[in-house]
């Protein structure tokens, strides 16, 4: 985008955007044109359907009521729930949903764009830029970053990481027969590399299997071998995936920022993901609303003042929540990368681990939840981790 036309566009685009509240407009810039591919694996647990509005219509592929659980391709046990756990989307589909979404709110998608950066100009100013490649810039009296791990917004704001893992993901399409054997059930494999595991996610729909493997980064070539081990496992490596991908998650470290101005990070941009198991998709949700929430109550702060308290009420809203969950998330982990098979004989062989792990998947408790009410988590934690 050009630098005179890139002014002129987005000048036209805020003045002509009405959100449902009155005075409010907002503008969504996206560098991808939607429906587009992304890695992962698809999951919606409750905590992700319980965050999306009330009339919001999931395209699910299929809809999970059982685990075949693994310890690196050994001891396989099932596990089934009478009740569904979670269900499965594509994201390309799910993601333009919520744009259209989004859109039909009132907002305004402009795609084709990509920001390179934000600028502030501190004191009592009432606006923020958004500088775009091209030389283009948007003005603002809010900003919510929420462009992914490799935030530059997050490098704005100045968040920081602690742990950062690769994820290595194909999207296997599978004849009938096959797929209907995977109809409602995913598979889970504790891998050989500390803190690794495995994954396959059945989009039936689609007639394909969502196969994926996640370790820390740093062990590339390992990962990759785990994966290709995982294929043969189980008996897909004579079918062509139809894309290969990789990824980076980036999880924050506690005392990262999630605000800086009139600047707000929500969602992997601010490292927001639950460390064990790298789910992201209900931290992007549940904190994109808290940031929509709070944006608002930035973009109307009277002077700079009131944008800090604003911004640190939203800092203290997602330390609140999501916060205490990843700090649960975090002893998960470090005590799962020690003693990997404790954790599976406690999810495929006792029923109250396994209930707690459904539960968890539906959205009825936490490992927060569960680590701080019942005594014999938070030994499993224990013993696990020395």
């Amino acid at each position: 985008m050009g630098r005179g036309r890139g002014r002129r566009r987005t000048g036209r685009v805020l003045r002509g955007v009405r959100g449902r509240e009155p005075g409010r407009r907002v503008l969504l810039l996206d560098k991808a044109e939607h429906p587009r591919y992304k890695t992962c694996g698809g999951g919606i647990i409750g905590p992700s359907r319980d965050s999306l509005p009330a009339d919001f219509k999931l395209p699910l592929q299929d809809r999970i009521s059982a685990v075949t659980f693994a310890l690196n391709g050994k001891w396989t046990r099932t596990r089934r729930s009478k009740r569904m756990l979670f269900g499965v989307v594509n994201r390309d589909e799910f993601d333009l949903r919520l744009v259209q979404a989004a859109e039909q709110a009132g907002a305004v998608l402009v795609t084709g764009v990509t920001a390179t950066g934000v600028e502030q100009q501190g004191g009592d100013s009432r606006t923020v830029f958004v500088t775009l490649a091209g030389g283009g810039r948007v003005e603002a009296r809010a900003v919510v970053g929420a462009d992914g791990s490799a935030s530059r917004i997050g490098r704005h704001v100045g968040v920081s990481f602690d742990q950062i893992d690769l994820g290595l993901e194909a999207e296997i399409p599978v004849p009938e027969a096959v797929s209907r054997e995977w109809a409602g059930r995913i598979h889970l494999d504790w891998g050989p590399l500390p803190g690794s595991y495995g994954w396959v996610f059945p989009k039936t729909d689609s007639g394909t299997l969502t196969v994926g493997v996640i370790s820390a980064r740093g062990q590339g070539e390992l990962t990759k071998q785990y994966l290709a081990d995982y294929i043969a496992r189980l008996g897909l490596s004579g079918f062509t995936p139809l894309v290969e991908s990789g990824h980076l998650t980036r999880c924050r470290a506690e005392d990262s920022p999630l605000s800086r101005g009139r600047v707000l990070v929500a969602g992997d941009a601010a490292g927001l993901l639950e460390p064990w198991t790298r789910e992201g998709i209900s931290y992007a949700l549940r904190s994109g609303r808290l940031a929509g929430e709070w944006a608002v109550q930035v973009a109307e702060a009277s002077g700079a003042a009131d944008v800090r308290r604003q911004a640190l009420n939203y800092s203290f809203a997602i330390k609140a929540g999501l916060g205490v969950e990843m700090r649960a998330g975090k002893i998960m982990l470090a005590s799962f990368e020690k003693r990997p098979h404790l954790f599976h004989a406690a999810v495929s062989l006792i029923t109250p681990a396994w209930r707690a792990f459904a539960r968890t998947t539906q959205g009825h408790t936490t490992f927060a939840q569960i680590m701080r009410d019942h005594r014999a988590a938070r030994k499993l934690a224990s013993v696990a981790g020395r």
